[in-house]
Formats: structure tokens, sequence, C-alpha cells
């Protein structure tokens, strides 16, 4: 008996693109899961930094961020305050950093031409990508956060100074990831996919992430006070810090970069998803 091949019009082939996004999102979850790596490695790394910077450099360095404290305990106790948003917003750059290595991945593995083929919404593929990442990182981010307190860090931030943080970095993370995915479907393999996000994990140790930006020279320091990620950190560290140093103008320019950032990265993304469609 020949097959009779259904036509892509018909009823039950119709995209849906909510429950398509869903599906594509549990398959991420999914992948985590068990493929438990990236996820791991999002959480070590920020941890290992943490550990180094306060217990190895705090001592010395909170002298530095703070005016009036010694070295030593209450030095630590000073940085830690100081670089724990830094590690929060790094958590998530990491997780946009490793979405990048995942669609390349799929594509270079033809798992995206599949999808290419079937009926199903052309953005959810992309999208649950997107979504997945930014779960594991935020999951990455309550982990790291729960360390700085075990070392003693406790914010002075109220109920909507958090409401207002988890939204900052839930903007952060949509935008970075599909920024990197479009880093991952133009790259000409998964170890250039991996390699060309890394720029992202630099710029915090080139803003306010670490040191103060008025402790560094001219040239520096202007490309620390014009890059995306020091207003992004100094708006976290405000919030978590009750408000207190926090000004709308910088709040604004943090918005204004995630948004620019993921305007940017969608349209490039899908511009490239579409394009391979027609090939």
């Amino acid at each position: 008996m020949t097959a009779v091949a259904i036509p892509p019009t018909h009823p039950t082939l119709r995209p849906r693109p909510v429950s398509d996004v869903l599906t594509m999102l549990g398959r991420s979850l999914l992948r985590a899961v068990r493929y438990p790596a990236l996820t791991v490695f999002l959480v070590v790394g920020p941890l290992v930094m943490l550990v180094l910077l306060v217990y190895v450099f705090g001592g010395a360095f909170g002298a530095g961020v703070a005016p009036g404290v010694t070295p030593g305990a209450d030095g630590r106790a000073a940085y830690l305050a100081f670089i724990a948003p830094t590690l929060l917003v790094i958590t998530v750059v990491g997780g946009a950093t490793s979405v990048a290595t995942s669609a390349a991945m799929d594509a270079a593995g033809g798992i995206m031409a599949r999808f290419r083929t079937m009926a199903i919404s052309s953005g959810s593929v992309l999208s649950g990508m997107v979504l997945g990442f930014l779960v594991q990182a935020l999951v990455a981010v309550v982990l790291v956060l729960g360390a700085a307190f075990a070392m003693g860090y406790r914010p002075d931030a109220g109920p909507s100074d958090w409401l207002a943080l988890v939204g900052l970095l839930v903007l952060l993370g949509l935008a970075l990831n599909w920024l990197c995915v479009a880093m991952g479907l133009h790259a000409r393999s998964v170890e250039s996919a991996s390699n060309l996000p890394m720029v992202l994990l630099l710029l915090p140790f080139l803003g306010s992430g670490f040191v103060p930006v008025d402790t560094m020279p001219g040239p520096v320091r202007w490309f620390a006070e014009h890059q995306p990620f020091t207003p992004v950190i100094d708006t976290a560290r405000g919030l978590l810090a009750g408000g207190a140093g926090l000004d709308g103008a910088t709040v604004v320019q943090a918005v204004a970069w995630c948004v620019v950032i993921g305007v940017a990265g969608y349209v490039w993304a899908r511009s490239l998803y579409r394009r391979e469609r027609r090939l």
C-alpha cells in the first residue's frame, strides 16, 4: 500500500506557538538533567571565584572598596558584599555562553534541520533553548547566592528590591541568551561557538565588577563606565544594598543595555535560522 503524505496545511499539523515553545523548553531541561556538565559548570565557576576572591584576596581588597575598613576579617566581609552581586551577574553570563555551544551542537548535528521539516512554530526551537538555559542560570544564581549567605553575606534588600533584582537578572539572561544563540548559529564549528561568547565573561572584569571604576586610569575608566555590564552590576549591587547609592540613571542604562542586546540578538538569531531554512 502506498503511503499518502499529509499536506503541511492539515489541521493536525498546524504549529501551536505556545505549546511548541513549552515542548522545546522541556527538551532543553531534559537534556540538562541527562547531561548535567554544563549546569555544574555554571555553579562551580562562580563558586570557585567566590571562595578565592573572598578568602584569599578579600582581606586586602576589601579595604580598597570600602574606605575605613581594615584588612582582615572586616575587609573580607566588605569585599564579599561588593562582589556577590557581580558573581550573580557572571552566573547569568555563564549560562548564556553555554547556550551558544548548545545551539552550535544542534545545528552541526542536524537536529535543527530535522526540526525545520516538522510542523512546529519556527520560533519555538530557539525560544525553548533560550528559556531552558535561563531556568538553569536562575537555579545556579540561587545556589551561588546561598553560598554567599553561608560565607556571611547579609544584603539589606527588601521585598521590592529582591523582586527588581530577579527582573533584572531575567532580562539580562534573556538578552544574553538570544545574543549567544545567534553566536552559536553563526559559528563555523562547535569549538568556535564555545569561544565566541568569552568576551562576555571578560567584560565584568573591565567594569565595576571587582574594583571601583574610579581607581582605574583614564582610558580604562572611560571604557568601564560606558560598557554594558557596569550599570547592570551597579544596579544589582544597589538593589542588594537596599537601594543605597542607586540612582535612576543607572537603572535606566542597565535596562536599556539589556533591551538593545536582547533585540539585536533576537533579530540576528531569527535571521540566521530563517536563512538556514531556505538552504
